[in-house]
């Protein structure tokens, strides 16, 4: 497990890596089914960053590096393990407008508190078809 770990850090690190010295002006960081848990603080200092492709990783919350990323529009959090979406720093994310957290144990609680706040489109999955955390 910890090789798995340590292979998928590599990928993400090489990753970052091209995308920084890429220099791109609408940069798109793809780190897909990376068993990933938690990103790197510096991430937010990616200014171009646009879009980011989370899906299918290890996330317990919304990864919260994201919210100091000031040009990212699109979030792809599909099949990850949040339950709990930060209403309060989503709403301070100035540039985004979709958010997709299809397939995670969103509560329900929170599907009816985190529509009327955020000023973006918010993809979940119908209750029946969500995935108990």
């Amino acid at each position: 497990m910890q090789r798995r770990m340590g292979e998928a850090v590599a990928r993400v690190a090489r990753r970052v890596n091209e995308v920084v010295e890429a220099r791109e002006d609408a940069l798109e960081l793809n780190l897909e089914g990376n068993l990933l848990h938690r990103l790197p603080e510096e991430l937010g200092s990616l200014l171009h960053l646009r879009a980011i492709n989370l899906a299918r990783n290890k996330f317990r919350r919304f990864p919260e590096p994201l919210a100091a990323a000031p040009a990212l529009e699109s979030i792809d959090l599909e099949g990850n393990e949040i339950a709990e979406v930060p209403v309060e720093v989503l709403a301070s994310m100035a540039s985004l407008r979709s958010l997709n957290l299809r397939a995670n144990p969103v509560c329900p609680d929170m599907r009816l508190l985190v529509r009327p706040l955020v000023p973006f489109e918010l993809l979940l999955s119908p209750e029946g078809d969500v995935p108990e955390a």
